[in-house]
């Protein structure tokens, strides 16, 4: 074993930019101790374990992850019996919530930090396995000196990432020894042991948290697929991919040449643009027919084994009531199938400080679901709303970051303060953010990395504390390769996606004219009631403005209105006028083309490029 002396003078060598053998994640994370986080190599610090009180937060908040990854612990701890290894799952934070190890070295274990309740971020414990794969998000071994921190270079620890089905890092399981033979490659199969379990943990995770949705397991070879597969994706009813064991798919995309997206990137395809399939043909690839013969070829021609499992309903089972949703996101649709996992995936998000990309068409309610997040997560600071689209590009950075007394010509000599300052402590929407200038987003890049804001002409940044929503209508991706968008924003903005549906695919447009009508009455203290025809109207239109559209037609109708009864007559002519004239020969069009499907809805949607819904909406109509 090294010296301490000859260890901290490697480290402080490696500071001064020397060359080093060791591998680039160590020497990233060293620098990253040196330069980030401020840490002395001189000063050895024993290892933290979190006190009582905070230790039952972090395993009251990682519950139902230490209950799924128990069984992928107990299994690896079995396989390494007798070799002295300890198991850590510690938590996003770094914070081990569960552990397992020979109790008669506890004394010893808890003294080096390889217990329950230790702290092993990398801020606070300088380099090691656990900290460094927390920031790099990728399987690392840190082998005796490899450690930062003198205190640590008895140890060799080896981590593997966990992911949850978002593509976030909630875990690192992590397995160690307090003393092991010299060489780090004696390590190796530690590594592939922890990657493969960590790879396991993400698959139970998968299939308890989607038992409403369809799962495809992946796999090389058929004598794995049902029992140890490579990878699995969610999906629903659509054919789009709702989830993903991340660990295990990323793997099968480098091999699917598709390197250039990360896993999150693929949430929200169809499954169709990733593999030679659709959503119809699920059914084929569930159990019955051989392993062998459950072939699925990706679109770049790599062939894979694949079993389906469909949904988990049972007519047996008691009726469960869904998790109860908070009211601001409850509020925002009745009954659409769509919006229902929008709302439900926003409510799971509201509680976690990540930041949201929203998506969806000009009108489509972003805002809308922007603030009911806001509303939701229970925080009490500000919602601000900024249009980066509707300031003038000379305006925006003096708003959005704020400017001292007199800071140029023209500005108060009060000075002013931004709205990102306005937001903190609470949620700063950011609409129409791919309308950003490009020479503010490496500014709200900073904002975002350092949690602190430096206003025009201020000598010192401000610290900031703001949960970040964002956006657009455009696809932003498109935008990064046109050059016209921040690649490392993108990636900052969007660490989680929701996709709102467009007004026309909605399955309770009726209840949306009901609420809206109701907003309607209350600003104007009067009653309306729409006859059927203008309902049938208002039913038929494809709502191309969608809810912005909507409201605007139903306040005009409102004003048209004689004695609070809206008929066809009170509805903008412009958008109905074609509609009402003529619907017998859209609708004999309509059946014709569902005759020419064989009477299949789905071969229909996805001949007109349109979700089922809505085909089964018109038809609805037609009756």
């Amino acid at each position: 074993m090294v010296s301490t002396l000859s260890h901290i003078r490697e480290i402080e060598r490696v500071g001064m930019g020397a060359v080093s053998p060791r591998d680039a994640p160590v020497v990233k994370s060293w620098l990253r101790c040196l330069n980030d986080y401020k840490l002395d190599p001189t000063i050895a610090q024993e290892a933290y374990i979190v006190p009582e009180l905070k230790l039952r937060e972090h395993r009251e908040q990682a519950e139902e992850l230490i209950r799924i990854g128990r069984s992928g612990l107990e299994g690896l701890f079995n396989q390494v019996a007798g070799q002295n290894y300890v198991l850590l799952l510690s938590d996003a934070r770094g914070v081990t919530v569960d552990f397992m190890g020979d109790p008669t070295f506890d004394n010893q274990l808890r003294k080096a930090g390889l217990y329950l309740g230790s702290e092993w971020s990398e801020n606070r414990a300088g380099t090691c396995a656990v900290g460094a794969c927390i920031v790099s998000g990728e399987p690392v071994i840190i082998h005796q000196d490899d450690h930062f921190d003198a205190s640590h270079i008895g140890l060799t620890c080896t981590a593997a990432p966990v992911f949850d089905t978002l593509g976030d890092l909630t875990a690192v399981l992590d397995i160690s020894q307090l003393r092991s033979p010299t060489a780090k490659a004696s390590q190796q199969l530690a590594l592939h042991l922890a990657t493969s379990t960590a790879r396991r943990i993400e698959l139970a995770n998968l299939m308890t948290r989607t038992r409403n949705d369809w799962v495809l397991r992946l796999a090389r070879s058929p004598e794995f697929l049902d029992v140890d597969p490579d990878a699995a994706i969610a999906l629903d009813g659509s054919g789009r991919i709702t989830g993903m064991t991340h660990g295990g798919f990323g793997a099968l995309a480098r091999s699917m040449n598709m390197r250039g997206l990360a896993t999150r990137d693929f949430l929200g395809l169809r499954i169709s643009e990733v593999f030679d399939m659709d959503v119809d043909d699920l059914p084929r690839f569930m159990r019955g027919r051989p392993n062998g013969e459950r072939l699925l070829r990706a679109k770049n021609g790599l062939v894979l084994f694949a079993s389906a499992i469909a949904p988990a309903v049972s007519l047996r089972a008691p009726n469960i009531p869904a998790p109860r949703l908070p009211r601001a996101l409850r509020d925002l649709s009745q009954g659409d199938t769509a919006m229902e996992r929008v709302q439900a995936r926003a409510a799971k998000l509201a509680a976690r400080d990540i930041p949201i990309l929203i998506q969806g068409e000009t009108g489509s309610g972003k805002e809308f679901l922007a603030r009911a997040i806001h509303d939701s997560c229970g925080g009490s600071g500000n919602f601000v709303a900024v249009n980066c689209a509707a300031i003038p590009e000379h305006l925006i950075e003096s708003e959005l970051f704020g400017y001292t007394p007199g800071a140029f010509t023209g500005a108060s000599q009060k000075g002013k303060r931004g709205l990102i300052e306005e937001a903190n402590g609470g949620t700063l929407f950011l609409d129409e953010i791919g309308d950003m200038p490009l020479t503010l987003q490496s500014r709200l890049l900073r904002v975002l990395s350092e949690n602190e804001v430096q206003p025009v002409g201020a000598l010192k940044a401000r610290p900031v504390r703001l949960r970040v929503l964002s956006a657009s209508h455009r696809d932003l991706a498109d935008l990064v390769k046109e050059g016209r968008f921040r690649q490392d924003l993108y990636y900052r903005l969007n660490a989680a996606t929701l996709s709102l549906p467009a007004l026309r695919e909605r399955q309770d447009l009726g209840w949306l004219i009901d609420q809206l009508l109701a907003r309607i009455e209350k600003e104007n203290g009067e009653t309306y009631r729409i006859d059927k025809a203008a309902q049938a109207a208002l039913l038929a239109h494809a709502w191309p403005g969608n809810l912005r559209e909507l409201s605007n037609a139903l306040r005009v109708a409102a004003a048209l209105s004689e004695g609070g009864v809206i008929d066809v007559d009170c509805l903008p002519d412009h958008l109905f006028a074609g509609a009402v004239a003529a619907p017998s020969d859209d609708d004999g069009e309509l059946r014709q083309a569902l005759s020419d499907c064989g009477n299949n809805v789905s071969a229909l949607a996805r001949k007109l490029g349109v979700n089922r819904s809505t085909i089964h909406r018109r038809l609805k109509r037609l009756n």
